[in-house]
Order: C-alpha cells, then sequence, then structure tokens
C-alpha cells in the first residue's frame, strides 16, 4: 500500500505526505487549524450532534496516539521506532482538526477556562476534560503491553478506522471530508504496517507467536465495541455526514479474516467486554486505565491553564 521500503524513506525533502497534515511542520500550533476549509455547518445539521460525533473520532485518535508514543525510545530498533512514532503524529493531527471542528459545530462544548487563557478550543477540549467525558472507544486507552500488544491494537484499530475514513471522504460536512481524505493515506499506511508485523511475529519464532497470540486474546474483547452503533452515529450516517459504523463491519471483518489465514492464526471466540447498562465507551465509559492516562497527558497543561507553548 505504500510506496516506501523503509519507513525512512521519504523522512527527508519536500514530501511531507507521511507526516499529520504538516501540523507542527507547516502550521503554527497557534493557527486555526481549519484556516480555509470551509467549516460552515451543513444544511439540516445540528452543530451539538455534529460535535458530539467529531469527538468519538477526535477521542480515539488523540487517546491512541498517546499510548503510541509511550513507545518512543522503546520499540525494539530504530527504524520501528521512528515508524510508531509517525503513527502516533498522523493520529494526533488528525485529533487536532476534529477537536476543532467539534468546537466550532459548537463553541459551548469546550471546558471554561480563566480569563484571556490563550489555550486554543482544541487543546482544551484535550487537556481539560475528566475522563467520563471522552468518547473513544475503550480499546484505544488499554495500557501498553510488549510490541506485540501495539501490532494487534494498531491492526485492529486502523483497519476499522480506515474503512469509516473510506465512507466519510464523501461526507456533506467539508471539514469531515478534508480529515478523511487525508487520514485514508495515513491509515492505510498503519495499517499496512501492524498487518506486516503481525504476519511476521505469527510465522517468526515460537516466542514471538506466542506472545502475539497473548496480545490477541487481550486485545479481542473491546474489537467489537468500534462497531457498536451510538444514535449519534447513525443519525449522522442518514444525514450523509457520519458514517454509521455497523455498516462497514463486516468489510473489516474480511480484511482481518485475510491476515489471520496469511498468518496461520485463528479468529478469537472471546466474548465481547461489556458495558454498563449499554453504556460503553461513546458513553463515557472507561476503564480505570483513562483516568491514569489523562493524568499523564494532562498534568502540565492543567497546572499551567494560562501557559503559552
Amino acid at each position: 500500500m505504500t510506496d516506501h521500503d523503509s519507513v525512512y524513506d521519504g523522512l527527508l525533502g519536500s514530501d511531507t505526505s507521511h507526516w499529520a497534515f504538516g501540523q507542527g511542520r507547516e502550521t503554527s500550533p497557534s493557527e486555526d487549524p481549519l484556516a480555509g476549509v470551509d467549516s460552515t455547518l451543513p444544511e439540516g445539521v445540528d452543530g451539538a450532534e455534529l460535535a458530539a460525533y467529531c469527538l468519538m473520532l477526535g477521542d480515539d485518535a488523540l487517546v491512541l496516539s498517546h499510548r503510541i508514543s509511550e513507545w518512543c525510545s522503546r520499540a525494539p530498533d530504530l527504524e520501528d521506532d521512528i515508524a510508531l512514532a509517525n503513527i502516533a503524529l498522523d493520529l494526533l493531527g488528525q485529533a487536532r482538526l476534529l477537536l476543532a471542528r467539534a468546537a466550532a459545530a459548537d463553541p459551548g462544548i469546550a471546558p471554561s477556562l480563566p480569563a484571556g487563557s490563550p489555550v486554543p478550543p482544541e487543546d482544551a477540549l484535550a487537556f481539560f476534560r475528566e475522563a467520563g467525558e471522552f468518547r473513544n472507544a475503550r480499546i484505544m486507552e488499554l495500557p501498553n503491553g510488549d510490541f506485540a500488544h501495539v501490532v494487534v491494537r494498531v491492526l485492529l484499530a486502523s483497519s476499522a478506522r480506515l474503512a469509516i475514513m473510506e465512507r466519510l471522504a464523501a461526507s456533506r460536512d467539508h471539514v469531515l471530508a478534508a480529515v478523511a481524505a487525508k487520514g485514508v493515506k495515513e491509515l492505510t499506511y498503519h495499517r499496512d504496517y501492524a498487518g506486516r508485523w503481525f504476519l511476521t511475529l505469527a510465522q517468526g519464532t515460537d516466542e514471538s507467536r506466542r506472545r502475539l497470540l497473548a496480545a490477541l486474546d487481550l486485545v479481542w474483547p473491546l474489537y467489537a465495541e468500534m462497531f457498536a452503533a451510538h444514535p449519534v452515529e447513525v443519525s449522522l450516517g442518514e444525514a450523509g455526514v457520519g458514517v454509521d459504523p455497523t455498516t462497514v463491519a463486516d468489510e473489516v471483518d474480511v480484511v482481518l479474516e485475510q491476515v489471520f489465514a496469511m498468518s496461520g492464526v485463528e479468529r478469537p471466540e472471546r466474548q465481547p467486554l461489556a458495558g454498563v447498562r449499554g453504556r460503553l465507551g461513546r458513553h463515557g465509559l472507561h476503564t480505570e486505565a483513562m483516568s491514569l492516562l489523562l493524568a499523564q497527558m494532562q498534568v502540565v497543561a492543567r497546572a499551567h491553564p494560562e501557559g503559552r507553548w
């Protein structure tokens, strides 16, 4: 899926297509990330509903980006360290745009900060919400395990997100369409990277295969949650703005079955992790790991809410 034989290819020169929307490279963090994109609400779409949908997609990207970034300097070799850092940056770029879109669609959604705070709305949403206000699927927040664990999680998450982004590129919302058009290229690489490592670990040594199967067994119960449609996803899917995840579940299953078959791995039979009275990550229900993750991710911003970075 990629023209690069190595993750080093394309790191130098003028080609920035592998980076996250040029964030931190072509655009100053202080600039409006939605500048130049038509951010008017599509006809007949409620701003609060669109904002809620953008939080779901944005929180998925933000939380998984943080988890993958924890691998910096800890990957098996330098090439994979760079690859995982790139994946985390891609997701962070998607998160920034989606959270900015959420705040533009419903300005009241951003947390209140001290008067005069220079923190932009997307950062306020990232760093000043409590765990119960996040709308990410719980698979994104699982604590990191070994390298096999990150391979399995990236494979499952990127396969699902790619299928959604492919359809979202035709969204009636110009911002979501733009995010998706770029995101498809990034997520294709993410899925390809994880898929290749899944095959390598499955057909490598007895130990690498054991670790892969253990990671798959641990992560799999949270796979189905990514396709459990929230009413907002259903509503905006019908409106031609969002994507109902149930419509891509079979397509993603086909992709994963191909990876499993090539790797000689059987599809896990573990039951999905239950929610509480029908509430899952999209409703603000999270594992204990989420609060610990946010404590680390948000500590500096919360200590200096009027800081400039």
